[in-house]
């Protein structure tokens, strides 16, 4: 006996909700809507106001001053500039002058907190204290009066420009230290795009041996493998555009160094200042992060037989990476905004620039706002970067 086949059951087609003031949601989204056009009336009228009182004043405004010459000189600059060079230029010195101490900062703050953050655990009671006590003090001590502190010690008391300390080509005094420099020429650029090859590869070859080792448990040889990728292709690059290297090299004038690269003691005081201080919070957050990572962890560790070192690196890192990120974020936000306090020790970042343009032009909302664009615009920058390391470093849970 056969039976009829059936048509398979359809589910019934969704309705589209209709707008209702009993939905959660729709009265989030008309909160949203309402809570946006009353900020933008706000700005909008603050600004309008702002342009009538000025207007009334006769005060000029708009960013039509950025392409008349600057008309003042900048002490130090990685760029080509000279006082009839637009204000725009200007603060394009300033930009790159902040980000000088920005990027060398937490990197060079990044590697010394971790370092301290991982002695606090050393079984070392000396190591212990010596790292407690450089986080009690430089934490707790402002970082103006360490900027300050450090301006004074490099511009006091350091030996006079004609009379410099020297060890080799290396010269230290007043005018801060001055080092050989390579000149630039095309087989650097070929070094530099083998540099770049070799981190590719690196990458690619850590990548390939942490799948093998989480899949067969065999660890893989990293760190040499690791080193001879950075090292070999930027050598190879280097030998087949012909092995050309020639230094600048400062010799001793009539009344001091001149010739070769130089950093002035505004900027190593401010290098100083903000890596010290930003590196006691750091190491704060590296010790809180791997005192979160369970003992058990660190007990079955060592009952697999795992040296303290690839403990640290293989098992309690990764774990302590989840509750370091976020707050190691912060620390990098707050060093970018404290080279604003550079201005203290006249080093022209841009801050300083910006005060100077605004003292000649009296553009000060103008002045302000780029200053404030250009914070935002890095703290986002830097936000969007750790959180895309935050979302790499996090434990897939299966």
């Amino acid at each position: 006996m056969t039976y009829p086949l059936t048509p398979p059951r359809r589910a019934p087609a969704r309705k589209r909700a209709a707008f209702s003031w009993r939905s959660r949601t729709a009265r989030g989204l008309v909160y949203q809507v309402v809570a946006v056009a009353l900020i933008g009336l706000l700005a909008w009228l603050l600004l309008g106001n702002t342009l009538d009182n000025m207007r009334q004043r006769g005060i000029q405004s708009g960013y039509d001053f950025l392409g008349q010459p600057a008309g003042f000189d900048i002490g130090e600059s990685w760029l080509n500039y000279d006082s009839q060079d637009p204000y725009w230029k200007a603060f394009l010195v300033g930009l790159v002058n902040t980000l000088r101490v920005a990027v060398a900062g937490i990197v060079l703050a990044t590697v010394l907190g971790t370092l301290l953050g991982v002695g606090r655990f050393s079984r070392n009671a000396l190591v212990r204290a010596l790292c407690y006590c450089y986080v009690e003090l430089l934490r707790n001590i402002p970082v103006l009066l360490q900027l300050l502190m450090w301006y004074l010690l490099l511009s006091e008391y350091l030996p006079d420009a004609a009379q410099p300390l020297h060890l080799g080509h290396l010269f230290l005094s007043k005018n801060g230290i001055a080092f050989p420099l390579l000149i630039w020429e095309p087989a650097h650029s070929l070094a530099l795009m083998g540099l770049v090859l070799g981190m590719g590869a690196s990458a690619l070859w850590i990548r390939a041996a942490r799948a093998r080792f989480e899949r067969t448990g065999r660890p893989q040889p990293v760190a040499i493998v690791t080193a001879a990728l950075l090292v070999l292709p930027p050598i190879l690059g280097w030998l087949a555009a012909g092995a050309s290297a020639q230094w600048e090299l400062p010799r001793m004038g009539e009344l001091q160094v001149q010739g070769g690269g130089s950093l002035s003691p505004e900027y190593m005081a401010v290098m100083l200042g903000l890596v010290l201080y930003t590196a006691a919070f750091i190491a704060e957050v590296v010790r809180a992060g791997i005192a979160s990572v369970p003992v058990g962890q660190i007990e079955a560790s060592a009952s697999l037989g795992l040296p303290r070192a690839r403990t640290l690196r293989l098992v309690v890192l990764p774990q302590a990476l989840r509750l370091i990120v976020p707050p190691l974020t912060n620390q990098y936000l707050n060093l970018t905004k404290n080279s604003s306090l550079a201005v203290a020790v006249g080093y022209p970042e841009l801050v300083s620039i910006a005060n100077t343009s605004l003292n000649q032009t009296g553009r000060a909302v103008e002045c302000i706002s780029i200053i404030m664009l250009v914070y935002l615009s890095t703290s986002l920058a830097t936000s969007a970067l750790m959180n895309w390391f935050n979302r790499r470093a996090a434990i897939k849970e299966r």
